[in-house]
């Protein structure tokens, strides 16, 4: 019986960007943060369960395993978190123990993370069908903080991982400085993102623009956290959410303005949806001595969920048959 978990992230800025083709015309780029709220995965031999998830089926079925898959998380679902991801690496790093076990292939326990990263989206996007980029399968494998480079203008496939170090200061501010908040509604990300494509295939010179301002402030982003300098960060943020929601009508909602305003008037600094939004969570940004008054502000429009940083990404373990 193999054990393993991944932890989900906070986008910065860049989303979207990952997503073919606008990587391999232009070029993305995407900043984000690995969180401990994971997906935690448990794989064993056996005959499967009756009624499991599409994604159990199509990953075992790519593996040529056959086995019992428990998925359990503790973050919601459908939070914009990029839990399912998060989901898709834990359960490529246990298929890829247990297959190395039954093949005695030592080398093959500790695949690399970029591996379990493409492994993973492999599952959602050929397997199933899911629209979607690269960024929550590599914050996924990696943990920390990454500044990641999709693309260029020959090759849409050209991943560069770069993990940014932060400074003990960094790290404390950005867990004292950042509000988690669950709206509770449910995202409709595949159909925005499927949309949003839609517009920039048609060159929309409004969706264009937006991609690629978002990738620039991304990059911005990346030297804000080099510098440790989280008021920045919270600046570079709040633009972003300008430009993400000229992308399509639904990435907003009506609760998600209400709760802006409700935390702008208690002083945030920036704030923006996660994932592809149309529900899920918001980010929120503010200086220390206002945190507990933006959090209280925004209480009545969403469960504000506590987090810390996961400088580690995938984990996996054997365990032992009676554990």
């Amino acid at each position: 019986m193999f054990a393993a978990s991944a932890p989900s992230r906070l986008d910065f800025g860049g989303g979207w960007t990952d997503v073919p083709p606008y990587p391999g015309e232009r070029g993305g780029f995407v900043c984000n943060l690995a969180i401990e709220r994971r997906a935690r995965v448990t794989l064993e031999p056996g005959p499967p369960e009756a009624n499991r998830l599409p994604l159990v089926s199509a990953a075992l079925r790519r593996a040529g395993y056959e086995g019992r898959v428990t998925i359990a998380s503790d973050f919601p679902i459908g939070a914009g978190l990029g839990g399912s991801s998060a989901a898709g690496v834990a359960l490529a790093a246990a298929l890829a123990a247990a297959t190395a076990a039954d093949s005695a292939t030592a080398q093959a326990h500790h695949p690399h993370p970029a591996w379990l990263a493409e492994w993973s989206r492999a599952i959602e996007v050929d397997e199933l069908g899911i629209a979607g980029g690269r960024q929550d399968h590599y914050a996924a494998a990696f943990g920390g903080a990454l500044g990641l480079t999709f693309g260029d203008r020959v090759s849409g496939d050209t991943v560069l991982v770069e993990q940014i170090p932060l400074s003990a200061a960094a790290h404390a501010a950005l867990e004292a400085r950042i509000t988690l908040v669950y709206t509770g509604e449910s995202r409709i990300s595949g159909d925005t993102i499927t949309a949003v494509l839609d517009a920039y295939r048609a060159r929309s010179p409004r969706v264009v623009e937006a991609l690629d301002r978002m990738g620039a402030l991304a990059r911005e982003m990346r030297r804000a956290l080099h510098a440790a300098d989280v008021t920045a960060l919270g600046a570079l943020v709040d633009e972003h959410w300008i430009h993400q929601r000229a992308l399509h009508p639904r990435i907003t909602t009506e609760r998600i303005d209400v709760l802006e305003r409700a935390a702008r008037a208690a002083g945030a600094q920036g704030l923006k949806a996660l994932g592809a939004s149309g529900g899920g969570c918001v980010m929120i940004v503010s200086d220390a001595d206002d945190v507990a008054r933006v959090a209280e502000a925004v209480s009545p429009f969403g469960e504000v969920l506590p987090w810390r940083i996961a400088a580690r990404g995938v984990e996996v373990s054997q365990l032992s048959p009676d554990a």
